[in-house]
Protein backbone atom coordinates (compact mmCIF):
# COMPACT_ATOMS: atom_id res chain seq x y z
CA UNK A 1 0.00 0.00 0.00
CA UNK A 2 1.44 3.33 -1.29
CA UNK A 3 2.10 5.82 1.81
CA UNK A 4 0.69 8.92 1.72
CA UNK A 5 3.24 11.60 0.91
CA UNK A 6 2.90 14.42 4.62
CA UNK A 7 4.54 17.02 2.52
CA UNK A 8 1.72 17.17 -0.22
CA UNK A 9 -0.77 17.11 3.14
CA UNK A 10 0.83 20.03 4.71
CA UNK A 11 0.93 21.42 1.62
CA UNK A 12 -2.56 21.35 0.85
CA UNK A 13 -3.53 22.04 4.39
CA UNK A 14 -1.27 25.42 4.82
CA UNK A 15 -2.76 26.72 1.30
CA UNK A 16 -6.19 25.89 2.91
CA UNK A 17 -5.52 27.91 6.18
CA UNK A 18 -4.16 30.65 3.61
CA UNK A 19 -6.98 31.10 2.20
CA UNK A 20 -9.16 30.64 5.25
CA UNK A 21 -6.88 34.01 6.69
CA UNK A 22 -7.26 35.71 3.66
CA UNK A 23 -10.75 35.40 3.61
CA UNK A 24 -11.32 36.56 7.18
CA UNK A 25 -8.21 39.81 6.51
CA UNK A 26 -10.78 41.18 4.01
CA UNK A 27 -14.11 40.49 4.92
CA UNK A 28 -14.57 44.27 5.73
CA UNK A 29 -13.77 44.90 2.40
CA UNK A 30 -16.92 43.52 0.75
CA UNK A 31 -17.57 40.06 -1.16
CA UNK A 32 -15.91 41.02 -4.27
CA UNK A 33 -12.41 40.30 -3.14
CA UNK A 34 -13.32 37.41 -0.52
CA UNK A 35 -14.43 35.78 -3.88
CA UNK A 36 -11.12 36.93 -5.65
CA UNK A 37 -9.31 35.47 -2.63
CA UNK A 38 -11.08 31.97 -3.05
CA UNK A 39 -10.84 31.80 -6.61
CA UNK A 40 -7.35 32.03 -6.46
CA UNK A 41 -6.77 29.72 -3.33
CA UNK A 42 -4.36 26.72 -4.20
CA UNK A 43 -7.16 24.63 -2.17
CA UNK A 44 -8.47 24.60 -6.30
CA UNK A 45 -8.23 22.41 -8.72
CA UNK A 46 -6.32 23.46 -11.69
CA UNK A 47 -9.01 21.96 -14.35
CA UNK A 48 -11.44 23.64 -12.33
CA UNK A 49 -10.03 26.66 -12.43
CA UNK A 50 -9.72 26.74 -16.65
CA UNK A 51 -13.33 26.33 -16.71
CA UNK A 52 -13.87 29.84 -14.69
CA UNK A 53 -13.81 31.42 -18.47
CA UNK A 54 -16.92 29.48 -19.29
CA UNK A 55 -19.16 29.53 -15.44
CA UNK A 56 -17.97 33.28 -14.58
CA UNK A 57 -18.47 31.94 -10.68
CA UNK A 58 -17.76 35.37 -9.14
CA UNK A 59 -20.24 37.32 -11.44
CA UNK A 60 -22.68 34.67 -11.27
CA UNK A 61 -22.28 34.91 -7.14
CA UNK A 62 -22.76 38.01 -6.83
CA UNK A 63 -26.12 38.08 -9.03
CA UNK A 64 -27.70 35.68 -6.68
CA UNK A 65 -26.43 37.98 -4.25
CA UNK A 66 -24.82 36.23 -1.99
CA UNK A 67 -22.77 37.29 1.18
CA UNK A 68 -20.51 35.28 3.84
CA UNK A 69 -22.87 35.16 6.28
CA UNK A 70 -25.90 33.36 4.36
CA UNK A 71 -26.24 30.04 5.07
CA UNK A 72 -26.09 28.17 1.71
CA UNK A 73 -27.78 24.49 0.30
CA UNK A 74 -26.07 23.81 -2.72
CA UNK A 75 -28.12 20.96 -4.90
CA UNK A 76 -26.13 17.96 -5.98
CA UNK A 77 -22.35 19.60 -6.43
CA UNK A 78 -21.05 16.55 -7.70
CA UNK A 79 -16.63 16.54 -7.47
CA UNK A 80 -17.15 20.09 -5.66
CA UNK A 81 -16.76 22.65 -8.91
CA UNK A 82 -18.57 25.23 -6.94
CA UNK A 83 -17.94 23.33 -3.69
CA UNK A 84 -14.29 24.68 -3.60
CA UNK A 85 -15.68 28.42 -4.01
CA UNK A 86 -18.87 28.47 -1.22
CA UNK A 87 -17.11 26.12 1.59
CA UNK A 88 -14.49 28.55 2.19
CA UNK A 89 -16.63 31.54 1.21
CA UNK A 90 -19.38 30.79 3.90
CA UNK A 91 -16.74 28.83 6.61
CA UNK A 92 -16.48 31.90 9.01
CA UNK A 93 -19.73 33.70 9.71
CA UNK A 94 -22.05 30.92 6.86
CA UNK A 95 -22.73 27.67 6.60
CA UNK A 96 -22.56 26.14 3.55
CA UNK A 97 -24.84 22.47 2.78
CA UNK A 98 -23.57 20.18 0.53
CA UNK A 99 -26.68 17.85 -0.66
CA UNK A 100 -26.64 14.45 -1.49
CA UNK A 101 -28.81 11.26 -3.27
CA UNK A 102 -29.52 8.55 -0.53
CA UNK A 103 -26.78 5.97 -1.33
CA UNK A 104 -29.19 2.90 -1.62
CA UNK A 105 -28.70 -0.45 -3.43
CA UNK A 106 -30.27 0.11 -6.72
CA UNK A 107 -28.41 4.07 -7.02
CA UNK A 108 -26.55 4.88 -10.05
CA UNK A 109 -22.89 3.74 -9.42
CA UNK A 110 -21.92 7.67 -10.62
CA UNK A 111 -23.42 8.79 -7.52
CA UNK A 112 -21.21 6.68 -5.75
CA UNK A 113 -18.10 7.57 -7.29
CA UNK A 114 -19.24 11.13 -7.07
CA UNK A 115 -19.33 10.88 -3.20
CA UNK A 116 -16.07 9.06 -2.45
CA UNK A 117 -14.43 11.65 -4.67
CA UNK A 118 -15.67 14.21 -2.98
CA UNK A 119 -14.49 12.79 0.43
CA UNK A 120 -11.45 12.28 -0.94
CA UNK A 121 -10.97 16.29 -1.84
CA UNK A 122 -12.27 17.32 1.75
CA UNK A 123 -9.64 15.08 3.12
CA UNK A 124 -7.00 17.34 1.45
CA UNK A 125 -8.10 20.55 3.00
CA UNK A 126 -9.36 19.77 5.94
CA UNK A 127 -9.74 23.39 6.94
CA UNK A 128 -11.92 24.32 3.89
CA UNK A 129 -14.24 21.83 4.55
CA UNK A 130 -14.62 21.13 7.95
CA UNK A 131 -17.70 23.08 8.75
CA UNK A 132 -19.57 21.53 5.42
CA UNK A 133 -22.94 19.79 6.41
CA UNK A 134 -23.74 16.78 4.25
CA UNK A 135 -27.67 16.27 3.74
CA UNK A 136 -28.33 13.60 1.56
CA UNK A 137 -31.89 13.20 0.59
CA UNK A 138 -34.71 11.34 -1.15
CA UNK A 139 -35.53 12.81 -4.81
CA UNK A 140 -39.15 12.17 -4.64
CA UNK A 141 -39.55 13.93 -0.73
CA UNK A 142 -36.45 15.86 0.12
CA UNK A 143 -35.57 17.76 3.24
CA UNK A 144 -32.53 19.90 1.91
CA UNK A 145 -32.35 21.46 5.72
CA UNK A 146 -32.94 19.04 8.40
CA UNK A 147 -31.35 22.41 10.77
CA UNK A 148 -33.94 24.60 9.79
CA UNK A 149 -35.03 27.48 6.83
CA UNK A 150 -31.79 28.80 4.81
CA UNK A 151 -31.38 31.80 3.02
CA UNK A 152 -30.41 30.66 -0.53
CA UNK A 153 -30.65 27.61 -2.48
CA UNK A 154 -28.48 27.08 -5.40
CA UNK A 155 -28.67 24.49 -8.28
CA UNK A 156 -26.45 24.38 -11.43
CA UNK A 157 -26.84 22.37 -14.51
CA UNK A 158 -29.16 20.00 -12.83
CA UNK A 159 -32.74 20.78 -14.30
CA UNK A 160 -32.65 18.33 -16.91
CA UNK A 161 -31.61 15.27 -14.95
CA UNK A 162 -34.79 15.74 -12.80
CA UNK A 163 -37.26 16.05 -15.71
CA UNK A 164 -35.69 13.08 -16.93
CA UNK A 165 -36.01 10.93 -13.77
CA UNK A 166 -39.75 12.67 -13.19
CA UNK A 167 -38.78 14.38 -10.12
CA UNK A 168 -38.46 17.78 -11.08
CA UNK A 169 -41.74 18.54 -9.21
CA UNK A 170 -40.54 17.08 -5.39
CA UNK A 171 -37.11 18.46 -6.15
CA UNK A 172 -38.81 22.43 -6.55
CA UNK A 173 -41.01 21.41 -3.72
CA UNK A 174 -38.21 20.77 -1.77
CA UNK A 175 -36.15 24.22 -2.38
CA UNK A 176 -39.28 25.96 -1.22
CA UNK A 177 -39.63 24.16 2.34
CA UNK A 178 -35.55 24.72 2.41
CA UNK A 179 -35.80 28.44 2.00
CA UNK A 180 -37.00 31.39 4.64
CA UNK A 181 -39.60 33.70 2.72
CA UNK A 182 -37.77 35.47 0.67
CA UNK A 183 -35.21 33.51 0.60
CA UNK A 184 -33.09 33.18 -3.10
CA UNK A 185 -33.41 30.37 -5.51
CA UNK A 186 -30.14 30.76 -7.94
CA UNK A 187 -30.65 28.70 -10.73
CA UNK A 188 -28.48 27.80 -13.86
CA UNK A 189 -29.31 25.19 -16.50
CA UNK A 190 -28.19 24.45 -20.41
CA UNK A 191 -31.01 26.81 -22.50
CA UNK A 192 -33.08 25.29 -25.18
CA UNK A 193 -34.82 27.06 -27.98
CA UNK A 194 -38.19 28.86 -27.34
CA UNK A 195 -40.92 25.91 -27.68
CA UNK A 196 -38.71 23.01 -27.82
CA UNK A 197 -40.71 20.00 -27.12
CA UNK A 198 -40.55 18.65 -23.44
CA UNK A 199 -38.94 15.29 -25.07
CA UNK A 200 -36.22 16.79 -27.03
CA UNK A 201 -35.24 19.07 -23.75
CA UNK A 202 -34.48 15.66 -22.39
CA UNK A 203 -32.50 14.54 -24.90
CA UNK A 204 -30.50 17.01 -25.60
CA UNK A 205 -29.89 18.10 -21.64
CA UNK A 206 -31.27 21.77 -22.60
CA UNK A 207 -34.44 23.22 -20.97
CA UNK A 208 -36.25 26.05 -22.11
CA UNK A 209 -36.32 29.28 -20.11
CA UNK A 210 -40.09 28.87 -19.80
CA UNK A 211 -40.26 24.68 -18.60
CA UNK A 212 -38.30 26.38 -15.42
CA UNK A 213 -39.91 29.59 -14.72
CA UNK A 214 -43.17 27.78 -15.04
CA UNK A 215 -41.92 24.82 -12.23
CA UNK A 216 -40.58 27.41 -9.81
CA UNK A 217 -43.49 29.34 -10.34
CA UNK A 218 -45.89 26.35 -9.52
CA UNK A 219 -44.10 25.85 -6.21
CA UNK A 220 -44.21 29.17 -4.98
CA UNK A 221 -41.33 31.44 -6.63
CA UNK A 222 -41.33 34.52 -8.06
CA UNK A 223 -38.60 35.37 -10.75
CA UNK A 224 -36.73 38.46 -9.90
CA UNK A 225 -34.48 38.63 -11.84
CA UNK A 226 -32.19 36.80 -15.27
CA UNK A 227 -28.85 37.61 -16.51
CA UNK A 228 -27.07 36.80 -19.59
CA UNK A 229 -24.08 35.96 -17.63
CA UNK A 230 -23.45 32.58 -18.55
CA UNK A 231 -24.92 33.22 -22.15
CA UNK A 232 -22.70 31.73 -25.10
CA UNK A 233 -23.80 32.61 -28.52
CA UNK A 234 -21.28 29.90 -30.11
CA UNK A 235 -23.78 27.27 -29.06
CA UNK A 236 -26.43 26.65 -31.14
CA UNK A 237 -27.76 24.14 -28.91
CA UNK A 238 -28.82 21.30 -31.66
CA UNK A 239 -25.80 18.81 -31.36
CA UNK A 240 -26.26 14.89 -31.89
CA UNK A 241 -25.37 14.27 -28.61
CA UNK A 242 -26.75 16.94 -26.80
CA UNK A 243 -24.93 18.83 -24.04
CA UNK A 244 -22.44 16.25 -23.82
CA UNK A 245 -21.04 16.51 -26.99
CA UNK A 246 -19.97 20.13 -25.63
CA UNK A 247 -17.15 20.27 -22.71
CA UNK A 248 -16.50 19.60 -20.10
CA UNK A 249 -17.62 15.97 -22.19
CA UNK A 250 -16.97 15.78 -25.15
CA UNK A 251 -18.84 12.86 -25.24
CA UNK A 252 -18.47 10.71 -28.94
CA UNK A 253 -16.83 13.41 -30.59
CA UNK A 254 -14.21 12.42 -33.41
CA UNK A 255 -10.45 14.24 -33.13
CA UNK A 256 -11.06 15.75 -36.27
CA UNK A 257 -14.35 17.14 -35.11
CA UNK A 258 -13.19 18.22 -31.31
CA UNK A 259 -11.66 21.24 -32.55
CA UNK A 260 -14.51 22.74 -33.22
CA UNK A 261 -16.55 22.11 -29.76
CA UNK A 262 -13.50 23.51 -28.01
CA UNK A 263 -13.72 26.51 -29.90
CA UNK A 264 -17.19 26.62 -28.97
CA UNK A 265 -16.69 26.24 -25.07
CA UNK A 266 -19.74 24.93 -22.66
CA UNK A 267 -22.89 25.24 -22.94
CA UNK A 268 -25.42 28.16 -23.51
CA UNK A 269 -26.97 28.94 -20.34
CA UNK A 270 -29.49 30.37 -18.64
CA UNK A 271 -29.10 32.24 -14.76
CA UNK A 272 -32.29 33.01 -13.16
CA UNK A 273 -32.69 34.41 -9.57
CA UNK A 274 -35.90 33.38 -7.75
CA UNK A 275 -37.23 34.35 -4.68
CA UNK A 276 -39.77 32.64 -2.31
CA UNK A 277 -43.15 34.30 -1.86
Amino acid sequence: MKKPNIFNFLKFSFAAIFVLLSLTSCSDSGIEPMIDKVLAGEHRKPSNVNRDEFRHPKETLLFFGISPEQSVVEITPGFGWYAEILAPLLHDKGQYYYTSYNLHKDINPFFIKMEKKFKEKMKLNPNIYKKLRWVHFKSNQPDFAPDGPVDMVLTFRNVHNWAKAGTAESMFAGFNKALKPGGVLGLIEHRAKPATPIDQQIKSGYMTVEYVVKLAEKNGFRLEASSEINANPNDSSDHPGGVWNLLPNLRDITDENKEVMLQIGESDRMTLKFIKE
